[in-house]
């Protein structure tokens, strides 16, 4: 199991990493939530630190008031020092025990969140140290925007903390937080995938949604999709097509690690709902809720595929009611131009604790690579899917305007003698 260690000063940003590989299937541990449990009520850490600075650094309800024991230790560096032989043997000894627990799970990687690494000489304990960085007058600027510190406090603390630029040089990865949220869980994916990488995880690329030739309004060649697909590195690929199963089948047939037989519904209320894993067809017309109970009855994973796009999603009218119902959420859509609506259907997923999906939703050999998911490597099974997608990533980049040309297209031409 690859150990690594993310640390950071103050306001870098670690913890927003810290949450991002969490939500990616990263087993995550952070000291200081290990510092709290080692001072918790009854503990005997708690004892200790009654015994040597006084009942009154409890708060009313007997836990440690941490407030007051940071104003105790933050200019008595003797105070500190007497605190810290009191907590830190006992965040290391949790966390051995929270690393026994990933190994006997079976994790290829886990990571622990510690903000004095450095500070405490334990980097030479982990195989890997990635630290998240940003300048001081940004780290200072969050602290006073986001904590409410007064900006004098707020240099102080970051004053008091080893030099940035030390530990950088100690640093395996630095991970650089100096602009938006989106663009930190970016970088921070990069770093994961090189891990992922390190501890010898193999992954796939999907792409969950996709036409061909069996959709009424696509004239793509199913075996062009699939080698324009494993040209551009997918290992594996969903058809969907419009409210026909056959082309699908015909191909998991012919391919079977590489393609999941699939249907894009049109449901009686007008929007879509996808199958994944299916045998037969469900009928165009089919009620929501009906289908998805079909899909359930095939084995299949019913997945809802744009919920807020105007028409085939129904303008998000029927997300909340059948997100519950599916496994899992498109979060991604390469043929939506606003991205307000993939926004939506992330926050859709995580409402509902649902897993996530992308897909091209390509209608011409030409939108291929436009959606991917990232997950580890797995059998070609809805229960393996399933769980290799609580580890999955999407992404993905918008697909031209004029692919719907090629829709529209693709119907009159298939009217045509």
């Amino acid at each position: 199991m690859l150990n690594v260690a993310l640390t950071g000063n103050v306001a870098s940003g670690k913890s927003a990493v810290a949450d991002r590989w969490r939500t990616l299937g990263v087993p995550v541990v952070s000291a200081d939530q290990l510092a709290r449990d080692a001072v918790a009520p009854g503990s005997p850490g708690l004892e200790r630190v009654v015994e040597v600075f006084g009942p009154d650094v409890l708060a009313s309800d007997g836990s440690l008031d941490r407030a007051r024991m940071r104003e105790r230790v933050f200019d008595d560096p003797e105070a500190r020092r007497r605190l810290e032989e009191i907590v830190h043997p006992a965040v290391w000894r949790l966390r051995e025990a929270w690393l026994h627990e990933q190994r006997a799970a079976g994790a290829s990687l886990a990571v622990s969140e510690i903000p004095l690494l450095f500070e405490t000489g334990r980097e030479g304990d982990f195989d890997v140290v990635v630290l998240v960085d940003a300048p001081t007058e940004v780290r200072v600027g969050r602290m006073v925007r986001d904590r409410g510190l007064a900006p004098d406090e707020a240099r102080r603390i970051a004053d008091a903390q080893m030099d940035p630029s030390e530990k950088r040089g100690r640093s395996d990865h630095v991970i650089d937080n100096v602009t938006t949220l989106p663009d930190l869980e970016l970088l921070a994916d990069r770093v994961l995938a090189e891990l992922r990488a390190k501890a010898g995880e193999s992954s796939l690329t999907l792409d969950m949604h996709l036409h061909t030739e069996g959709s009424r309004d696509c004239l793509s060649d199913p075996e062009a999709v699939l080698a324009r697909a494993l040209e551009l590195g997918y290992g594996r690929i969903a058809i969907t097509d419009h409210d026909r199963v056959h082309v699908a089948l015909r191909m998991a047939e012919a391919h079977p690690e590489h393609i999941i037989p699939g249907e894009e519904v049109k449901t009686a209320e007008g929007i879509d709902v996808i199958g994944l894993y299916l045998s037969e067809e469900i009928p165009r017309g089919t009620p929501a809720e009906e289908t998805i109970e079909r899909i359930r009855e095939q084995g299949g994973i019913p997945y809802l595929p744009h919920p807020y796009a105007a028409g085939k999603g129904g303008g998000g009218a029927y997300a909340d009611r059948l997100a519950p119902l599916c496994d899992v959420v498109e979060v991604f859509n390469a043929r939506l131009h606003a991205r307000r609506m993939n926004d939506d259907a992330l926050d859709l997923a995580l409402r509902h604790d649902k897993l996530r999906g992308a897909g091209s939703d390509a209608h011409t050999v030409g939108e291929i690579g436009n959606a991917f998911v990232t997950l580890p490597a797995h059998p070609n099974r809805p229960d393996a899917l399933r769980a290799a997608l609580a580890q999955g990533r999407t992404g993905g980049r918008e697909s031209s305007r004029l692919v719907h040309l090629a829709s529209t297209w693709a119907k009159v031409r298939k009217k045509l003698p």
